[in-house]
């Protein structure tokens, strides 16, 4: 089984969302055919900064809204989110995002050039518990050889998650890494940029901690 991004489950879309798929993915949603040049798809050379399964999309506004001067590519499979992503585009006028949706890996493979993203952002992927699933964890040795080729040197890799056993995992996968170096050595504590996400809320009321790990690309 090819990993994957994302598990594939159904989600209800509101009339809402809907309505702002049909009015404004044409305008921010990309089309895939080919290479993705994105200071063309931005209309511009800034920073480029991806965020791989943004969820409802708040993260991304938060980092957009708080630094116009990056761009913004996320990207995500289910519909729910993209429509409520593209609702608070619109309600904050933000030209900095586009989205694209698809599996993150395929991208990442196929449409991404060498060295064209300045930091990429993995925020509570999921942790696939069970023992006998854990070869379904993105964050596998394979996908990190692909990160490295897609990071710009001194770009960063910024984790978090609240399974602790998927962090132990995400950090042995990383250490034994060539390509990137952890800033920390350990764990990182999460930084006020990162914004608390629902999956988070949920697990710190469940109990779980949240293990952040933040790596530069060698």
């Amino acid at each position: 089984m090819p990993i994957r991004s994302f598990v594939r489950r159904s989600g209800r879309i509101t009339v809402s969302q809907r309505k702002a798929i049909d009015k404004l993915w044409p305008v921010y949603g990309v089309k895939i055919a080919g290479e993705l040049n994105l200071d063309i798809l931005f209309g511009r050379k800034a920073e480029k900064h991806l965020e791989i399964g943004f969820g409802n999309g708040n993260s991304l506004i938060d980092m957009a809204m708080s630094n116009p001067e990056h761009d913004y590519l996320g990207i995500d499979v289910y519909t729910s989110g993209i429509g409520h992503l593209l609702i608070k585009i619109e309600e904050n006028q933000l030209t900095n995002i586009r989205i694209i949706n698809t599996d993150a890996v395929e991208v990442l493979t196929n449409n991404l050039t060498s060295a064209c993203l300045d930091a990429v952002y993995l925020f509570f992927p999921d942790p696939w518990p069970k023992k006998r699933h854990h070869k379904r964890r993105l964050i596998q040795p394979d996908f990190i050889n692909l990160l490295a080729k897609r990071i710009k040197p001194n770009g960063n890799f910024h984790l978090a998650t609240d399974w602790e056993n998927y962090a132990q995992h995400m950090l042995s996968v990383l250490e034994s890494s060539l390509e990137f170096t952890n800033h920390t050595n350990t764990f990182f504590p999460r930084p006020p940029e990162r914004t608390l996400t629902k999956f988070e809320q949920r697990g710190l009321r469940l109990g779980h901690k949240v293990w952040d790990l933040l790596y530069r690309r060698c």
